[in-house]
């Protein structure tokens, strides 16, 4: 598994695919190896996690060039290893897969979001990923998409089937609430936000219409900006004191309690097709709020409540405490919904996919041809 800043997940989506589908292809007997990003602080002295066997890997530590220098030291090392097959997440790290398609190791490109519609690229880096996209359907053996919106964008945009596989929600509306004293909060009295500082998340736009909303929830606001300084000192700007700003949580513990307490969990996410933070806050039982784009439509169904702009944040947040009794309905709906998203589930689809792979191995190099299977845990 290649492509991802490694186990544990303690960043994004793809890390927490990894670790969550990793772990389970280990307990059934499967090798698995993932590479790991290095920096001046990362400990290697573990060699394993959960069943999987980790590689540790520098990368020059630039936003522009992290991941494709990791992901070419990755690439250069399984070549000489030579797994059965490989998956490689984002399609930015499409410029490696012709060294894997001329080694004939099969190859699957988990191709995530619309990354070119990211302000933080700029119109060099958008460019980048719009080409990056038709690499990963042209060496790829298979394409994994996570959601049904980037399987129909690869099919419009390139004629390229893709494999649907989810991510699972995890089940933790049993999580406690002990630990929330910790950052001085009271059960089902907050508003959440949980995100990368990105403008593409949209916590700017949350934060600006709470604070005009009324509300005396606090919003606690959870997540880091690891590029994105100026964009956060603007969304601090914007706060006022009911705006509580906890920065990156890696507590596991701590953050399912924040989202399993928390009044109403918003989520500004518009780009990546599903995203576990929603797929989180679903399982915990929390109603949701969210930015109003297809893919969170399509995981939500007829759970969420949708916005797009501060106005409409204003009259949710108001409505979040007004309206207790048809917020924790929702909340239940919640439940439900997340019920169609079962990582057990989602990784038998990777077994399948990795398997069909591996069986072709050997073979000379094939044109990616791209089968739709929907693994979306019915």
């Amino acid at each position: 598994m290649v492509g991802t800043r490694g186990v544990p997940a303690r960043y994004g989506g793809f890390e927490t695919c990894v670790e969550q589908v990793g772990q389970r292809l280990a307990a059934r007997g499967h090798e698995v190896t993932v590479y790991c990003r290095t920096d001046s602080q990362t400990d290697t002295s573990e060699t394993e996690y959960l069943g999987m066997e980790l590689v540790y890997l520098p990368a020059l530590h630039r936003r522009t060039l992290e991941t494709l220098t990791h992901t070419g030291l990755s690439v250069l090392h399984l070549l000489r290893h030579r797994p059965d097959a490989a998956i490689v997440f984002n399609a930015a790290n499409s410029p490696w897969l012709p060294l894997l398609r001329t080694a004939r190791i099969p190859v699957a490109t988990h191709v995530d979001g619309l990354e070119w519609k990211r302000a933080k690229w700029g119109p060099a880096g958008q460019r980048y990923y719009r080409a990056a996209e038709a690499l990963a359907v042209r060496f790829s053996d298979a394409l994994i998409a996570d959601a049904q919106g980037i399987q129909d964008y690869y099919r419009d945009k390139f004629g390229a089937d893709s494999t649907l596989l989810t991510y699972g929600a995890p089940a933790i509306s049993g999580a406690g609430s002990r630990r929330l004293a910790e950052v001085d909060l009271v059960p089902g009295q907050y508003q959440l936000v949980v995100a990368r500082m990105e403008p593409e998340n949209h916590v700017h736009l949350i934060v600006e219409g709470y604070v005009h909303s009324g509300s005396e929830l606090p919003l606690v606001v959870v997540g880091s900006a690891p590029y994105s300084e100026r964009y956060t000192a603007a969304i601090r700007r914007a706060a006022d004191s009911r705006v509580r700003f906890l920065g990156g949580v890696w507590d596991q513990e701590l953050l399912d309690q924040l989202y399993a307490n928390a009044r109403v969990y918003w989520h500004g996410h518009s780009v990546g097709g599903t995203n576990p933070s929603l797929l989180r806050a679903m399982g915990a039982g929390t109603a949701v709020n969210a930015f109003d784009v297809g893919f969170n439509r399509e995981v939500l169904g007829g759970a969420g409540r949708f916005f797009r702009t501060a106005e409409d944040v204003a009259k949710l947040a108001l409505d979040a405490e007004e309206s207790p009794a048809a917020v924790a309905e929702r909340g239940r709906a919640s439940t439900r919904e997340a019920a169609r998203y079962d990582w057990t589930e989602v990784s038998r689809g990777y077994e399948r996919l990795v398997q069909e792979l591996a069986a072709g191995e050997g073979g000379p190099p094939r044109p990616a041809r791209h089968r739709r299977r929907e693994v979306a845990a019915s």
